[in-house]
């Protein structure tokens, strides 16, 4: 007789975003550990597509754990009713053990944590806020290298967690027996401004990087007129008008307890990003 939460070990684990920030790196702990994975991604032999239901049955098939990545993010309409179609699809077939990802500070996240655990499979909770790794990717990745980034966040501090610690936590839940219940909310040892985490980044690299706080109204603005897409720019004021008011800028023990060590510091974040030069300023013709 099988007990909740009892998985079979020779079954693949989905990686919902499986190449995204955490995804990718769930997947490779996972792997590491020689635990098969089944990436859940729109490119990935079996494709997983949030926004094409045909995709997520095949996905769920023969599965008994889940990493839940839901895109782009809780926060947006919708999420809920995807949420609870995903879970009641996988409980259906057969999933017992679920790891989410969910947002600290969310209102909407913490409606679809609620819809996981109701759902009946053993359920943890990761709830994780802005990582280390935006400085690195995408947009912010970008500026940086320009010299310059504007954010509408002021002065309210951050405890940028790394997407490393979060993804081990994930792996532990997946793979392990006592984490069934548990929220682990995960941030970094201590809190900094974008101002202070921007000139830790300067001092490793060696350029000045300026940091700039516009109203919400001029960010919007900016947004607009460089192209990006309505919904993104809705949910990127929604993001910043609502998360950097103070509510996450206490630090937690949620790597200790799940891991039994202290959150990797952003100032080695910083010093192993530093070197692989993706900070690296253009070349100019």
């Amino acid at each position: 007789m099988t007990t909740k939460g009892t998985v079979n070990s020779e079954n693949p684990v989905l990686v919902l975003g499986g190449t995204g920030k955490t995804g990718s790196l769930v997947a490779a702990g996972l792997t590491a550990r020689g635990v098969r994975v089944r990436l859940g991604s729109r490119r990935a032999d079996i494709p997983f597509d949030w926004t094409d239901r045909s995709t997520w049955a095949p996905a769920l098939s023969g599965i008994d754990a889940v990493y839940l990545s839901y895109q782009p993010d809780l926060a947006v309409p919708g999420a809920p009713a995807d949420i609870k179609r995903f879970t009641t699809a996988a409980v259906a077939s057969g999933v017992r053990r679920v790891v989410l990802l969910s947002g600290r500070g969310e209102p909407e996240a913490l409606e679809c944590e609620g819809i996981v655990r109701d759902s009946g499979p053993a359920t943890t909770i990761v709830r994780c806020s802005w990582f280390a790794q935006n400085f690195s990717t995408g947009q912010w990745a970008a500026d940086i290298r320009d010299g310059a980034m504007l954010l509408p966040c002021g002065d309210v501090p951050e405890p940028f967690v790394d997407a490393g610690d979060a993804a081990e936590v994930a792996v532990a839940a997946l793979t392990e027996d006592g984490h069934a219940g548990q929220v682990y909310e995960l941030t970094g040892p201590r809190a900094l401004t974008l101002a202070e985490a921007l000139a830790e980044i300067s001092r490793a690299t060696g350029r000045e990087i300026v940091f700039r706080s516009p109203g919400r109204m001029d960010y919007v603005a900016r947004l607009t007129a460089s192209g990006r897409p309505a919904d993104e720019v809705s949910l990127l004021d929604y993001l910043f008008g609502t998360l950097f008011d103070g509510r996450n800028s206490h630090t937690t023990d949620g790597v200790r307890r799940a891991l039994g060590r202290e959150p990797k510091d952003f100032a080695d974040y910083v010093r192993d990003v530093a070197l692989s030069g993706v900070w690296a300023a253009p070349a100019h013709a």
